[in-house]
């Protein structure tokens, strides 16, 4: 699997949980791990969702938020969250797919190769997705794929990014784990 293709699995089960989301629960905190805000919502996080997405068209062309930030200011999911997700998701989705692609991703926290920021591109939303849905008890599970994709091109770089802080520690699995279980233990996000 290429991490193009990493990066549309992940962005495909994200978007996979936003549309499950009910509305009624917009206002609903969220742990404060998922966000940098005081008081983090459910609507806040689908809002940084919505800010990603937008970006993404721009990061692949090489743009970066220090060369000025159009999505700073605006709001991003309307009347609408979920539908206005949808319709970032769709760009987002389009620009990958079209093959131009910066061979350096410029990201607020350092300048990676295209490849490696596909990957963290794709962690972030294939944890969020699961976390969201295990938060909120929508039905959700990765997909054989992205459970794939991510055994291959993200397990190999667990330990160094746990010294970053990007996954907490390792869960040792149990006795039974299926394949998803055993991806989840080992990025340490997995939950009983």
């Amino acid at each position: 699997m290429t991490p193009a293709e990493l990066f549309l699995h992940a962005d495909a089960a994200l978007r996979e949980v936003i549309d499950q989301l009910d509305p009624a629960d917009f206002s609903a905190p969220v742990p404060k791990e998922w966000s940098q805000l005081e008081s983090p919502t459910l609507l806040g996080i689908l809002g940084r969702h919505a800010y990603d997405e937008a970006w993404v068209p721009d990061v692949l062309a090489g743009r970066a938020a220090a060369d000025g930030d159009p999505y700073a200011d605006v709001d991003l999911l309307g009347d609408d969250p979920i539908a206005s997700y949808d319709a970032l998701n769709d760009k987002a989705t389009a620009a990958v797919r079209s093959g131009d692609i910066a061979e350096t991703f410029r990201f607020t926290y350092g300048d990676y190769p295209a490849d490696e920021a596909f990957a963290h591109l794709a962690t972030y939303r294939a944890f969020q997705g699961y976390s969201i849905a295990k938060h909120f008890g929508i039905p959700f599970h990765l997909s054989p794929e992205l459970i794939a994709g991510m055994n291959e091109l993200v397990v190999p770089h667990a330990d160094q990014w746990r010294e970053w802080g990007v996954f907490p520690p390792a869960v040792e699995p149990p006795a039974n784990a299926d394949d998803e279980t055993r991806l989840l233990c080992a990025l340490g996000f997995w939950q009983p």
